[in-house]
């Protein structure tokens, strides 16, 4: 049995290995991640409503690849004046392309501007019941706002809880309930003037650390249920493999007790110890009567208690009760796997026990488990 419990350490240690390891992979791509600058698939572009016929200006900056620079300067003249910088997804060929970002929840970035501000945030999402291929204010553009000063404000917007602004819904003839979108056709990601931003002043504005973040439970899912898996896989086997090692712990058991079980098997020297072999004839002849006891032994063989001790533990290394109950326990064993139809207490009785929860206690301590579980690994090995 210490064989398989070394061997059951080290599966176990293996596995709980393996379900660290899982676990990292699966937490890793629960919560993915991109980094939005650089990119190759996505370039910036100024823009502004210039293309309406407005005032208001706006222009790229010299910049790190890891961040977004530019400047814009809001002018009225129209009902909504806007100047933005926007990431265009476009293909190799750098024609307009689309994004599938529908995994992602989040944007993380930092935000520099002076003077500090109130910038916008859009998206711009193909929406092929309404947008037109290459006229981008037919595509909806959900939009939230975020602040940012001269020393750079960390923000994170939630992707999926994004306005759909008024005059697109007026513009584009939708219903006014009709603020639905979705993140798998994504062509644009915008940073630009805010309602509150300062009229007719140039305004410096730089995103950085730009990232999407995304979650994704059935990573989380499968590691449970992978878990699972092993932690069941790893009971059932260790299960089995007890079971086949207890099973042959007992067979080897019996062997070794096999010299117990009746007289006819006793390995004395006949003749060597004519009180010693008396001795030992009647305890075996007797072992099975519930009222043996070394008084009784001592007046069936007139030998004397002294002797009797010396004799067992000379011959045995044992008591006369650990004998004698060796003897019995044998004898049960036998009969439990010969007589599968007895009952457990009948053949406590056939042995010499009137106590049936003595004996049953006797018997664990024997062989490790209890009359019943020993008759059924036995039949179940047969």
């Amino acid at each position: 049995m210490s064989a398989l419990y070394r061997k059951a350490l080290i599966a176990l240690m293996a596995l709980l290995l393996a379900d660290l390891l899982a676990g990292w992979v699966c937490v890793y791509q629960s919560r993915p991640t991109a980094a939005m600058l650089p990119s190759a698939g996505w370039r910036p572009v100024a823009l502004s409503d210039a293309v309406q016929g407005g005032a208001s200006t706006v222009q790229l900056l010299d910049a790190p690849r890891e961040s977004l620079r530019f400047e814009f300067t809001v002018r009225d003249g129209l009902a909504y004046p806007w100047a933005s910088v926007g990431l265009l997804r476009v293909d190799r060929q750098g024609q307009l392309a689309t994004a599938d970002l529908s995994r992602y929840s989040q944007i993380s970035f930092v935000a520099k501007c002076a003077p500090a501000n109130s910038l916008r945030f859009d998206l711009s999402v193909f929406d092929e019941t309404v947008s037109t291929a290459k006229d981008l204010l037919t595509y909806p553009t959900p939009v939230t706002y975020f602040a940012c000063n001269e020393r750079g404000v960390p923000v994170t917007l939630d992707l999926t809880r994004l306005t759909i602004p008024e005059w697109w819904i007026i513009s584009l003839n939708r219903g006014l309930t009709q603020h639905s979108y979705k993140l798998d056709q994504v062509v644009r990601i915008e940073f630009g003037a805010g309602p509150q931003s300062p009229r007719g002043r140039v305004s410096r504005v730089e995103i950085s650390e730009l990232t999407l973040h995304g979650r994704d439970d059935r990573y989380l899912a499968g590691l449970a249920a992978l878990l699972l898996m092993g932690a069941g896989g790893f009971g059932v086997w260790f299960c089995c493999a007890h079971a086949r090692a207890f099973r042959a712990s007992l067979d080897a058991r019996l062997r070794k007790d096999l010299p117990f079980v009746a007289f006819r098997e006793l390995t004395l020297e006949p003749g060597k110890d004519t009180e010693q072999s008396r001795l030992l004839r009647f305890i075996a002849s007797e072992y099975t009567n519930a009222a043996l006891d070394l008084d009784s032994v001592v007046a069936g063989t007139g030998v004397s208690r002294n002797r009797i001790s010396d004799v067992l533990k000379a011959e045995l290394g044992m008591t006369f009760n650990g004998y004698l109950n060796k003897l019995r326990l044998t004898e049960a064993a036998r009969l439990l796997i010969e007589n599968g139809s007895s009952a457990v207490a009948e053949i406590a009785y056939s042995v010499g026990y009137g106590n049936v929860p003595y004996f049953n206690k006797l018997f664990k301590e024997e062989y490790g488990c209890t009359p019943r579980t020993f008759r059924k690994l036995k039949q179940a090995a047969a």
